[in-house]
């Protein structure tokens, strides 16, 4: 049986998260120890005893998930779940290079908390900048109405679905699309409670600090297939790899051209492996035929059926 685990971003999160992977696993709780000594934070005492607003903090968020997707992954496998190809949404591309053989686990912890931090300090510094979700409007409608209100500093972040996008921007520019979108045809647009407009230009700042951070770390070829949110497409070596993870930060998670290229290389299952069902239900609206089954709990794991 061939499956392929998809790592969740953030908004996946919750408080107490991997507590069950946790507990019964000595493998995961060695992960937590790991994550601990590479980013610095006591992570099981974020994970399992912050309150929902320090978690949603973007430097808080990234390495949590990072952490709760690999433990989730780490836990298949011991209860027989393996797989043969990786992907992930946004910072959950981050584990899904470490399970593939691409950086170590270690750097991979590392990396993402600079990520985080990064990324938080450029959403602060930005002036007001921010994201909303554009729900039952095509993406190509949505470039359209953008380009044809003129705004300069708005953008499609997220292309999640045929019917579900996310754009990022200044808060003005966001605020004008809003309104262009509706009067377009969006069914609902919906701010979401971000600290920055993420998967955009105005994270170049945190791209370009981190592009100096990953020169100085080894990326290695995969050892199994692995997509990328930048091409939407396989990741071909590590300098490939190494290119790509600074510039997905300020470019576009092209979300359903990976799910594509993921539902091309033939793969009999796909497991969401990390908090909540976000990405089972992209699946499913993607029209593939493939099952995708919910990883994120002991009991989730339990009920899959490959």
């Amino acid at each position: 049986m061939k499956a392929c685990f998809l790592f969740p971003g953030q908004g996946a999160q919750y408080p107490g998260m991997a507590k069950d992977f946790h507990e019964t696993s000595a493998a995961v709780r060695e992960l937590f120890q790991l994550a601990s000594d590479a980013s610095k934070i006591d992570m099981r005492k974020l994970v399992f005893e912050a309150d929902e607003e320090t978690l949603k903090q973007t430097r808080n968020t990234q390495i949590a998930l990072a952490l709760a997707g690999s433990a989730a992954a780490l836990s298949a496998r011991e209860h027989g779940v393996s797989a043969s190809g990786y992907a992930g949404f946004s910072v959950g591309e981050w584990p899904a290079l470490a399970e593939a053989g691409v950086i170590s686990r270690f750097d991979m912890f590392r990396l993402v908390a600079e990520r985080g931090r990064l990324m938080d300090e450029a959403g602060t510094k930005s002036g007001g900048s921010t994201m909303s979700a554009v729900l039952f409007l095509a993406p190509e409608k949505i470039e359209q109405a953008i380009a044809e209100a003129g705004l300069k500093n708005v953008w499609v972040a997220n292309y999640n679905s045929p019917v579900q996008c996310v754009i990022s921007g200044t808060e003005a520019d966001v605020a004008a699309a809003e309104e262009k979108l509706k009067a377009a045809g969006a069914k609902r647009v919906v701010r979401l409670k971000v600290s920055g407009a993420f998967h955009s230009p105005i994270m170049a700042p945190a791209s370009e600090a981190f592009a100096e951070l990953v020169a100085g770390v080894a990326f290695a070829d995969p050892k199994t297939a692995v997509y990328s949110n930048v091409s939407g497409r396989r990741i071909e070596s590590g300098a490939q790899a190494r290119q790509f993870a600074s510039a997905q930060i300020i470019s576009p998670v092209r979300w359903i051209v990976e799910e594509t290229s993921i539902a091309a290389d033939g793969y009999d299952a796909i497991v969401e492996t990390g908090p909540g069902t976000v990405l089972a239900g992209l699946w499913k609206a993607s029209g593939a035929k493939i099952p995708c089954f919910a990883g994120g709990t002991l009991s989730d794991i339990a009920a899959i059926s490959l």
